[in-house]
């Protein structure tokens, strides 16, 4: 095969699988808003039901990417092999979970048992195939049906198309099913702490240094006292707070340039400069407070972080960029 062959093959088959991909946004329903409905019902069971993903051959290399999906945004998911399932691992499957069968053909013998087991417990199952009619069409409660598309080998009729297509109602349902839950990008980092995702996903919270390696005065702070404390803690700036604790000024060596004459007759509170005009909370994002600090006017390098206006910890740029966070 040449290589004007080889690249023509390709095409075909990613413009083959996107076309049905198209198809299958174009006939979703109800269905799958019930299927997100029993999803939704089964995590906020008091006893915590699991989603169960289950599939024979490549439907079951599929749901295990599923329930890997479920899983990282939130939902408690597994795999069961159905062949194992046969064999005592429908003892995993309780009465409070849900199950989602994979199938084109929805005719595979392994999967008996575990259809036969939701039957008899009416544990809900969400089935994903071609074929409404089939065996796992019938005994589910809810059946998400693969566009009519031919295979990208549709001569040979390996698995190509269809598990695509598996896969991102796979996707969709674990989106629509993270959004109904109101699961936001902190909630995320608890399940991804490692990596490049999970210093993208870290808060103010966690970086921040905090107690007494705060740099605060009062208002009334004479300031040599001040330049002490800012000098002392290595911030390069000093926070000042009122009688109620609330951060009221920041002191930067730009506000020191403006009071050079005469500086150490002033008290911390005629030097600040009011605000602060930038602080964020302990829960912000630090690729978040990061793009803050680049923010003009002025971009900073240190930002105070307050929780109801109290200062509570202070953020460096270095300590976002060590983290990994850029």
């Amino acid at each position: 095969m040449s290589t004007s062959d080889a690249i023509a093959v390709g095409r075909r088959v990613l413009a083959a699988e996107a076309d049905a991909l198209k198809a299958q946004a174009d006939a979703l329903g109800p269905d799958f808003a019930r299927a997100v409905d029993i999803l939704f019902a089964a995590q906020e069971k008091a006893k915590g039901g699991r989603i169960i993903c289950t599939g024979m051959g490549k439907s079951g290399h599929v749901a295990r990417k599923i329930a890997a999906t479920f899983a990282s945004t939130g939902s408690s998911a597994f795999f069961v092999h159905p062949a194992e399932a046969s064999h005592g691992d429908l003892g995993m499957i309780g009465e409070s979970d849900v199950i989602l069968g994979l199938s084109k053909s929805g005719e595979v013998r392994e999967l008996a048992d575990v259809l036969a087991y939701a039957t008899r417990f009416r544990i809900p199952l969400i089935a994903i195939t071609a074929k409404a009619d089939s065996a796992l069409g019938r005994a589910a409660d809810v059946v998400l049906l693969l566009a009519d598309a031919a295979e990208a080998t549709s001569e040979v009729n390996a698995p190509t198309t269809s598990t695509t297509l598996q896969i991102a109602l796979g996707d969709a349902l674990a989106v629509a099913l993270l959004e109904r839950r109101g699961f936001k990008p902190q909630d995320f980092h608890v399940f991804h702490p490692g990596g490049k995702l999970g210093a993208m996903l870290r808060v103010v919270g966690d970086l921040m240094h905090a107690g007494e390696e705060l740099p605060l005065v009062s208002p009334d702070t004479p300031m040599r006292e001040a330049l002490l404390e800012m000098t002392g803690k290595r911030f390069g700036v000093v926070g000042v707070t009122g009688a109620d604790g609330r951060l009221v000024g920041v002191i930067t060596d730009g506000d020191l340039r403006r009071h050079s004459e005469g500086l150490l007759d002033h008290t911390a509170g005629q030097v600040m400069t009011a605000g602060p005009k930038k602080a964020v909370p302990p829960d912000m994002l630090a690729s978040e407070a990061l793009a803050l600090m680049s923010d003009p006017p002025p971009s900073v390098t240190v930002l105070f972080v307050v929780d109801d206006g109290k200062p509570v910890g202070i953020l460096h740029v270095h300590d976002i960029l060590r983290a990994g966070v850029m």
